[in-house]
């Protein structure tokens, strides 16, 4: 395949070798607009922004990928296949299912479960463990302790239900998973697949343990900034 791309309508080299991935496109252009200097718009197609520009001197894209894993795999695969993207970090939400997890706290994902068949594609005889690249995994690691932010490494679920009708969230739980979301199990196996390197970074946005705790406007803002912060230190 040639570039653009189906999905990607950019050109040779208007990635960096970096792209941070939120999930939603006005969350690309806020990241955008906030912290990078001299952002460009390089992708527009179907309202999946994607943008380039600098970040303390050096050169980060920013690009949505929607919600679930086959919209992740293919945005995430067309930038590591055909745009030499080398470094994919998603940026997104989970909901905890860890009791020492809250709101606000920050999910550093080590592996990736999955509910989902993503892997299958692979046919490989047996089950395939999704894991994140552990040199930006590292590097994460020693960012959040140096900002004294509070977070927590591991196991996360992608789940390819939102509205579950088992209901078997905490089940997950038992296995020391730490919170669910719905894309990094299939960015994981991209970046696996195609010699590339993938990490997800997540923001505790609801918990099945403490229903009572509320993120105020305000504090989702300044919660995501730091999530927004840390992947753009290590990018």
């Amino acid at each position: 395949m040639s570039i653009p791309t189906p999905h990607i309508n950019a050109k040779a080299g208007d990635f960096a070798e970096t792209v941070l991935m939120p999930g939603d496109p006005k969350r690309s252009q806020m990241i955008a607009e906030k912290f990078l200097e001299d952002a460009v718009l390089v992708n527009d197609v179907r309202g999946v922004q994607g943008y380039t520009g600098t970040y303390k001197g050096k050169r980060v894209s920013v690009m949505a990928s929607g919600m679930g894993q086959p919209a992740i795999g293919i945005y995430s695969y067309e930038l590591f296949a055909f745009y030499d993207v080398k470094n994919i970090i998603r940026i997104g939400s989970c909901g905890s299912i860890d009791e020492e997890l809250h709101l606000k706290d920050i999910v550093i994902a080590q592996a990736a479960c999955t509910n989902g068949f993503y892997a299958s594609q692979y046919n490989l005889p047996g089950t395939y463990a999704p894991i994140a690249s552990y040199e930006l995994l590292e590097k994460a690691v020693n960012e959040a302790r140096a900002k004294g932010y509070k977070f927590k490494v591991g196991n996360i679920l992608s789940s390819d239900t939102f509205y579950d009708d088992a209901e078997s969230a905490m089940d997950w739980c038992k296995m020391g998973v730490l919170g669910i979301e719905m894309e990094s199990a299939a960015l994981y196996c991209n970046a696996a697949r195609l010699g590339k390197n993938a990490l997800c970074i997540c923001t505790v946005s609801d918990s099945f343990n403490h229903p009572d705790e509320i993120m105020t406007a305000e504090e989702r803002q300044n919660s995501l900034t730091q999530m927004i912060e840390l992947a753009l230190e290590i990018a």
